[in-house]
């Protein structure tokens, strides 16, 4: 008779887990992102739910081998399964055994002292060599390996049942294989591991890995070493072995200005499970004089090696349009008594930010309605940077700031311009590399009542990174209990926030799994003041997302401003925006629909540098 599934996951989930961490699929097995990742409990979860394969350290305390039925069929995951299962014995370990629905079945083999995340995934890499229908996915990614254990709901209906009884697989996972047997494994398939190492070193490996090892500015480390230290991998033909690659991200630490009790912080925490499985290879008592001694040689390389070649004033400098100074000066004139940076407009912004609270209702909860409230809050936190109600910022820079496209920013600000009572009125269109100027304005019809109505306190926020996967209903919820005063309950999240109940509390879980809020003995919600969203963001590892973004439009600017520098435009009489003409189906490389775009378009023509993958937003 088949164990019963909640007892199976709560027998063996928690002893095979590198972490007590799980994720659930709310759509049915298909994805398990990191934003439902939650607290690993006893009880079964109602969906499908995969446990984190690494933990914190980045070891694993357990091989999760997958045979996947979608490969080659069940016939080639049974003989798949019987032959690797066959090399288990050979080498002493012992391991439990489940199956699917579907046909697929899973090995796992505990083991009693952890191993590092490059050892289990070369062990992986080399049986799949071995088994064609071995997925060896869930090993290869540090950040989100994961897998569903036995009890676990299936996609397809039913669970992962056991293949042999509950006592045994319990028994197996509370007397994991010894460190011999581990041994024993890698000596017996020790040549397939070699020949993985070496076609390994044989690919050629992220081009960004090329970047320096420190950033040539202070104060933050190159993108290929938050990378590294992040996810653990690396390129085998520029660092030989693990400590090459470990001494690596630790003097680009010390260059970026971090100090030692800063990466210990990081490695600890979990932020950087890639350097810390690294380290695996010490005793847990050894390891702090480890990180130390690298540390101290990471400053005595630094040291000697100190450059003293000026920093560029450009270094900060972001690739996408910026408040532009003058074309506001333009149209100081055009609007009387309105002084850039004057107390004044800091009122009329806190004034538009109270507008915007109580005009909130129109947009609804579907995407598009939230994604337009957070576009509204980037153009509010925007004119508290340049102290104006005017702002140029680009579709790019506001594309960055909300975690959205940028053509879906341009779409959604030529929606937000037309409303009858807009919030926003757009002032003059971008020319060449100006993006759109555009004014906050206070609808009438709320007028009266955001000039009586008090500020609210602290900043408003665009889309913080760590909300690009906790979600906007997250980050909506985060900022109600932000400006709430003491614990708020769910009934007052609802109405701050304007979202649903349902909303409201599916955000909460979100938050509460990351220990972003907590609730109290009165029931009322309130923010940990002591978890990082800037820590979350890099565990996240949202700051690689953000990096590509702005590497693709600091280029496609680029090749705009090339064009622009070689070209003249003659005017050509062209219809106005708002007449019938289709002009906001194309996206041009600036900003926003131009009269060079218009002028081409209508000959037929592409700006040269510019292909039609740019011009469609495609790369």
């Amino acid at each position: 008779m088949p164990a019963d599934p909640a007892l199976s996951w709560s027998a063996l989930a928690p002893l095979l887990a590198g972490q007590p961490r799980v994720r659930l699929s709310r759509d049915g097995g298909r994805s398990y992102p990191q934003k439902y990742e939650r607290d690993l409990t006893q009880g079964l979860p109602s969906v499908p739910a995969a446990v984190r394969i690494f933990g914190k350290d980045g070891c694993c305390r357990a091989i999760f081998l997958d045979f996947d039925s979608s490969i080659g069929g069940t016939e080639l995951v049974e003989s798949d399964t019987a032959a690797v299962k066959t090399w288990l014995g050979r080498t002493g370990a012992r391991w439990i055994e489940d199956y699917s629905p579907n046909g697929g079945r899973h090995l796992y083999v505990p083991l009693a002292v952890p191993v590092a995340f490059t050892d289990a995934r070369d062990l992986v890499e080399a049986l799949a060599n071995r088994a064609r229908s071995l997925d060896k996915t869930p090993h290869q990614n540090l950040l989100h390996g994961c897998m569903r254990t036995p009890g676990s709901p299936h996609k397809r209906g039913g669970h992962q049942q056991l293949a042999m009884s509950l006592a045994k697989a319990y028994d197996v996972a509370r007397r994991p294989n010894p460190a011999a047997i581990w041994q024993a494994m890698t000596a017996d398939i020790s040549e397939e591991i070699a020949a993985v190492r070496t076609h390994r070193r044989q690919q050629t490996f992220a081009p960004d890995m090329n970047a320096p090892t420190a950033s040539p500015v202070g104060g933050r480390m190159s993108r290929a070493m938050q990378q590294l230290a992040l996810t653990g991998l690396y390129d085998a033909n520029r660092y030989t072995s693990d400590s090459d690659a470990r001494q690596a991200v630790i003097t680009a630490a010390a260059a970026a200005g971090m100090t030692l009790s800063d990466v210990d912080r990081r490695i600890k925490q979990g932020i950087w499970p890639g350097l810390a499985s690294f380290y695996a290879r010490y005793p847990g008592r050894h390891r702090a004089a480890s990180l130390k001694r690298d540390w101290m040689k990471a400053l005595d390389y630094l040291k000697k090696n100190r450059q003293t070649s000026p920093v560029s004033s450009n270094a900060h400098k972001s690739p996408t349009s910026q408040p532009n100074t003058q074309a506001q000066e333009l149209h100081r004139d055009n609007f009387a008594g309105v002084l850039k940076n004057s107390d004044a407009e800091h009122r009329f912004i806190r004034t538009w930010r109270n507008s915007l609270r109580l005009s909130e209702r129109r947009y609804t909860e579907s995407r598009n309605g939230m994604a337009r409230r957070m576009v509204l809050r980037a153009l509010g936190e925007a004119a508290h940077m340049s102290g104006s109600r005017f702002v140029e910022f680009g579709d790019r820079s506001l594309a960055v700031a909300t975690g959205l496209d940028h053509t879906t920013v341009g779409a959604h600000l030529r929606a937000l311009r037309r409303e009858g009572d807009p919030l926003i009125t757009l002032v003059e269109q971008g020319r060449g590399t100006k993006g759109d100027l555009y004014m906050l304005t206070v609808p009438v019809s709320v007028r009266t009542a955001a000039e009586e109505q008090s500020w609210r306190r602290g900043k408003v926020h665009a889309l913080r990174p760590a909300f690009r996967v906790l979600g906007l209903p997250a980050a909506f919820v985060y900022e109600a209990l932000e400006h709430g005063h003491g614990g708020l309950s769910v009934a007052e999240l609802v109405r701050s926030s304007k979202l649903s109940r349902t909303a409201v509390e599916e955000a909460l879980d979100v938050l509460a799994a990351w220990n972003l809020v907590a609730r109290g003995e009165d029931r009322a919600w309130s923010i940990v003041a002591s978890t990082s969203l800037r820590l979350l963001a890099e565990q996240f590892g949202v700051v690689e997302e953000i990096s590509i973004q702005l590497r693709r439009y600091k280029v496609e600017r680029e090749r705009w401003r090339h064009w622009l520098a070689t070209h003249t435009v003659h005017e050509l009489l062209i219809p106005h925006p708002d007449e019938d003409y289709p002009w906001d189906s194309f996206e041009g490389p600036p900003d926003d629909w131009t009269l060079v775009d218009l002028a081409f378009s209508r000959l037929g023509r592409v700006p040269p540098l510019v292909s039609q993958g740019a011009l469609r937003g495609d790369h």
